[in-house]
């Protein structure tokens, strides 16, 4: 169980409500896609994934960025219970979908590259430490099946 400050949960539930998950969820995963080229092997049905300019347009990228972003709301609904939140995702991403769990992470730094540009000055180290705690929480909740 991961012991959450007041000022965590806070932090947390004041990105999530003003998270453009429109924006953000296809910026993070395209960028995850880019810079990690091995992890588009999931993705080989998305179409065009062969160069930058291919991934960015993808409107499959986009669909699934977005897709991946709202599952992190299932975290910030249950953050006394994680785990026990992704146990059914864990299990799919690892028994079904054969998905590296060092993708997870990837993806997790991406995401917070992204909502640091977003957010600018006001991402503060201590709102980057609680955002990143909580995204360490969630990718520690989807390789719990790996383990």
């Amino acid at each position: 169980m991961v012991n959450w400050s007041d000022s965590e949960r806070a932090i947390i539930t004041d990105i999530f409500s003003h998270m453009d998950y429109d924006d953000i969820g296809p910026k993070a995963l395209s960028r995850c896609l880019i810079v990690y080229p091995w992890t588009q092997r999931h993705f080989s049905g998305f179409g065009n994934l062969y160069n930058a300019e291919g991934i960015l347009g993808n409107a499959n990228v986009a669909a699934h960025g977005i897709k991946v972003l709202h599952g992190l709301d299932r975290g910030v609904k249950n953050m006394d219970k994680i785990v026990e939140a992704y146990a059914e995702l864990s299990k799919l991403h690892s028994e079904k979908l054969h998905v590296d769990p060092d993708n997870f992470k990837l993806l997790s730094d991406c995401i917070t590259i992204v909502v640091a540009a977003k957010m600018g000055h006001a991402f503060t180290p201590e709102i980057q430490g609680a955002f990143q705690k909580f995204l360490a929480v969630v990718v520690s909740a989807l390789g719990k099946q790996y383990h």
